[in-house]
């Protein structure tokens, strides 16, 4: 039977409706994934030593790199536009920053050795702590689109880092309605959501001491799935070893459960949602990232938002409870 779900971290509401997926299926299917690519690209212009598209030379870099994108959607430049009662703007100035996760262009993240995510998560927490002490970001963004499907224009492994000076429309939501869960209950909203995930123990997928995998009671995409820590935190850089050693076995391992659900490169957009850093308290914030991945049926059909998801509101094909199950059954060594 169809029903609607609750999401408090956005205030909003997603209507489930199971047994979708038993309709025939005459729409698109896209061409099957292409062979491995090779480890090392020579048009390509993530690979060590090959020129970017803007010209400048990468180096020869043997571990994660970082560069400023040569064609950014935000600079530091800032204009000044035309506004009135009911046509606002203002200027969105920022920084993209560009991690290449591993010299190997055959890579992804569920293929890194722990010590080479290890790299990753340390570069992550350490740009989020240098972006955020400066003036004029508010908001630092981590966030990563796999494959081609998701929007990736490289299949080199690699990830992006904004930092803005404004904080965007889903995390100033997420830490306002945290905020004032924590000042009308004295406790976290996330930590409290967790608690009840791992009392009941049905949408659970994977963790440890540190981290918790599950499918959220509210996920709107087919097999979306969000990591949270069992400390509260509320930044990357606030993590300590043993929990960045913990991350690191729990991104490979979701990467590798995607991957063995329909026996392809599965794609999804990641992201981290970390406390802002514009001078509030912000108090209830609790870092998490989430997983956004498409596919529904195979490795080549995919969900789309259309018709009553655009003009009424989200409506995903089957049960969270029935995604965590399927996740749970995948293979992953």
């Amino acid at each position: 039977m169809s029903h609607r779900r609750y999401n408090p971290l956005l205030d909003e509401w997603v209507l489930c409706s199971p047994g979708r997926l038993k309709r025939p299926w005459l729409g698109q299917s896209d061409e099957p994934v292409p062979d491995k690519p090779p480890a090392f690209d020579p048009k390509c212009y993530m690979c060590p030593g090959n020129a970017r598209a803007a010209g400048e030379r990468n180096p020869e870099y043997d571990g994660v790199f970082l560069f400023d994108n040569d064609y950014p959607a935000l600079t530091l430049d800032e204009a000044a536009p035309e506004s009135s009662p009911l046509l606002v703007a203002e200027p969105a100035v920022g920084r993209c920053r560009v991690v290449c996760f591993s010299p190997r262009h055959d890579l992804h993240l569920g293929a890194m050795s722990p010590s080479e995510i290890r790299q990753v998560i340390d570069v992550w927490a350490g740009e989020t702590e240098r972006l955020a002490r400066d003036d004029s970001a508010r908001y630092v963004q981590i966030f990563e689109n796999r494959g081609a499907m998701m929007g990736a224009s490289n299949p080199h492994p690699h990830g992006q880092i904004w930092a803005t000076e404004h904080v965007p429309t889903i995390p100033l939501k997420k830490a306002q309605r945290q905020h004032a869960y924590r000042e009308h209950h004295g406790r976290d909203l996330l930590g409290d959501y967790v608690d009840e995930e791992l009392r009941r123990g049905v949408r659970g997928v994977d963790g440890d001491e540190h981290w918790v995998q599950l499918v959220p009671f509210w996920a709107l995409w087919p097999f979306e799935t969000m990591l949270v820590p069992r400390r509260r935190v509320g930044v990357l850089s606030e993590l300590d070893d043993a929990e960045r050693d913990s991350l690191c076995r729990l991104v490979t391992r979701v990467t590798r459960r995607y991957d063995a659900l329909f026996e392809s490169p599965f794609p999804y957009s990641m992201g981290w949602y970390q406390r802002p850093s514009d001078g509030k308290s912000h108090a209830g914030s609790r870092l998490h990232a989430v997983y956004l991945p498409p596919l529904v049926r195979s490795a080549t059909v995919r969900k789309f938002l259309v018709g009553y998801e655009m003009t009424s509101e989200p409506q995903r094909d089957f049960t969270a409870e029935e995604a965590a199950e399927r996740l749970r059954a995948c293979p992953i060594d």
